[in-house]
């Protein structure tokens, strides 16, 4: 695991981003969502394989440490719910500021995986 700043309550330490650290740290903070975390790695090694880079496998590894620092940080996943949520209201200024909302936790989260 590795070392975090300060972000509150975190229901697991941050998990190296590799394959094997991944999973198991979704399976923890949410694991219905394992099959599709199979699904998209079974798509970017293949894609890896056709297009003979890594890149399809770094974008999975940071797609899925994004989504894992999301869950694992009560903070995050609250306001990423609540965006999410609004993304449709019927007020148009409410689903904007939704939308802002969501690209703002989804930069953090970015961020602190890249840190």
């Amino acid at each position: 695991m590795s070392t975090q700043a300060d972000h509150g309550h975190e229901l697991i330490p941050r998990p190296e981003q590799t394959p094997d650290a991944l999973r198991a740290a979704l399976a923890v903070v949410a694991p219905g969502r394992l099959e599709e975390m199979q699904g998209t790695k079974d798509d970017a090694f293949a894609k890896a394989v056709e297009w003979q880079s890594l890149s399809p496998v770094q974008s999975w590894v940071l797609a899925w440490a994004r989504d894992i620092e999301i869950a694992r940080r009560p903070d995050l996943s609250d306001r990423h719910a609540h965006a999410k949520s609004n993304l449709e209201h019927d007020d148009p200024v409410l689903a904007q500021e939704a939308l802002r909302e969501l690209s703002a936790v989804l930069d953090e989260a970015m961020k602190a995986v890249r840190e």
